[in-house]
């Protein structure tokens, strides 16, 4: 928010993209694949080079609205801000040729490239087709708007999970004498122990694949937010 306080008088528009992050995923190609690590400026190898870039990112002079964002360390708290000057960072590879529409440069140090694919069309098609054949206070109108909506955040995730085991207690000294740093939480269950844990790397894990999560994905996705938005923005 730029101009919190309009000059007396004077008109002022809002706008509301409707159901942004699922645009986004159905109109727009994402990461897959395994990443490929570069070194130096990709572009001059393959000038539309998808992927993640670390680069020097260098904002325009006098910018009235910046639309690159980046973290920041103010008073011991993380803080999102769009800066000016020059900073290092990581950053989209479609988000960085938008910006450069706007007078951005970019020195392009390293990353990662990866496929790219839309995959998600069919998906988000179904449940917004879903969404509108039900009115705002039915459940199902709710169900499919969480599930549009939440997606993206699932393939973000922290996919170090914590474990659960259940131990009888004839057993649970042993257990806690061996891994006593790595538990979170026990819970009596009457001859038994429900035992919450970190990683044990000498515990195999059932089915890991199932984590099913890909940081690409999910930053991609809020990525094509901020370039469909800083249209408005400009």
């Amino acid at each position: 928010m730029y101009i919190p306080k309009p000059p007396k008088g004077s008109k002022i528009y809002c706008y509301d993209v409707n159901s942004l992050y699922p645009y986004v995923m159905s109109k727009f190609d994402m990461p897959i694949g395994k990443p490929t690590f570069f070194e130096g400026n990709i572009r001059v190898i393959d000038p539309n080079a998808f992927g993640f870039f670390f680069c020097e990112i260098i904002a325009p002079d006098n910018i009235k609205h910046p639309i690159i964002q980046t973290h920041v360390k103010i008073n011991n708290m993380t803080r999102t801000m769009a800066p000016t000057g020059s900073w290092k960072d990581m950053i989209f590879s479609e988000e960085l040729y938008n910006a450069e529409k706007f007078r951005y440069k970019f020195n392009i140090l390293w990353g990662y490239t990866f496929e790219r694919k839309n995959i998600f069309k069919e998906y988000v098609d179904t449940l917004y087709n879903l969404r509108l054949q039900y009115s705002k206070s039915d459940p199902l109108n709710y169900i499919a708007k969480i599930l549009l909506n939440s997606l993206y955040g699932r393939f973000g995730m922290d996919d170090n999970f914590s474990e659960i085991s259940i131990i009888h207690k004839d057993f649970i000294d042993d257990f806690e004498n061996k891994f006593l740093n790595c538990i979170i939480e026990k819970v009596e269950l009457g001859e038994y122990f429900m035992i919450f844990y970190n990683r044990i790397e000498d515990i195999p894990v059932e089915n890991e694949s199932s984590h099913n999560v890909s940081v690409g994905i999910a930053t991609a996705i809020t990525a094509y937010a901020r370039i469909h938005m800083s249209q408005f923005k400009k």
